[in-house]
């Protein structure tokens, strides 16, 4: 298996924060494009038994404009409460309902491992997220270097809303240049209304989860 690596800067935002980044025009040496509004519901997916968590990766069905597509993320590489993550990543096509079992799947590595990992046991859901996501190219020099995604997030498990999350992130091209990397990396880290996120999204929604089922208990 082959997987790609992902390099995000991920940080907690408040509303005015997101609101400035959506028409910011510049990001240090970068440009911002126009930006792009998207909904999407992002499913995770794991094993009754929770193999997949065991194995120390995440399975994200996300659907986008009525396709669906699987992300499965593997252990993230940081320093401790840095909020710059390194993981592997490998993506598939996959059918936009979560019930659809994954040996139904088109062929993909994201597939493959899915199945691996899973061995004959189904996928349940284990958490959604609703996402409102405000997109924008990072260019330099006419070339994108980066994807930056300013996310009103609402977590629900069960049917039943359990909060909501504002957070930024950079998803960078692996291969650019370090000194430039880090000139937009500390030009968005500067911003009002922005700190660092060490979590993924799905390590908070699960934070709120555990707290909801506290409450209730």
């Amino acid at each position: 298996m082959s997987a790609a690596l992902e390099v995000e800067l991920k940080l907690r935002a408040d509303e005015a924060a997101l609101d400035a980044l959506a028409v910011l025009p510049r990001l240090g040496p970068a440009t911002l494009g126009p930006a792009r509004e998207i909904d999407e519901l992002d499913r995770y997916l794991d094993t009754a038994g929770g193999a997949l968590a065991a194995a120390r990766w995440a399975c994200r069905l996300r659907t986008r404009d009525g396709r669906g597509w699987i992300s499965l993320k593997g252990p993230a590489e940081h320093a401790a409460g840095d909020s710059l993550h390194r993981r592997p990543e490998v993506e598939g096509p996959a059918p936009a309902h979560a019930d659809a079992p994954p040996a139904s799947w088109p062929g993909s590595a994201a597939r493959d491992l899915v199945l691996r990992l899973a061995g004959a046991e189904p996928l349940h859901e284990i958490l959604r997220l609703r996402q409102r996501r405000t997109e924008r190219q990072v260019l330099v020099g006419g070339r994108r270097v980066a994807i930056l995604s300013l996310d009103r997030v609402r977590v629900e498990r069960r049917g039943r809303e359990l909060g909501e999350m504002r957070v930024v992130e950079l998803e960078l091209d692996p291969g650019l240049a370090a000194p430039l990397q880090r000139a937009v990396v500390d030009a968005l880290r500067g911003r009002a209304g922005l700190r660092p996120e060490p979590w993924s999204k799905l390590e908070r929604a699960l934070h709120l989860a555990l707290g909801a089922s506290e409450a209730a208990g």
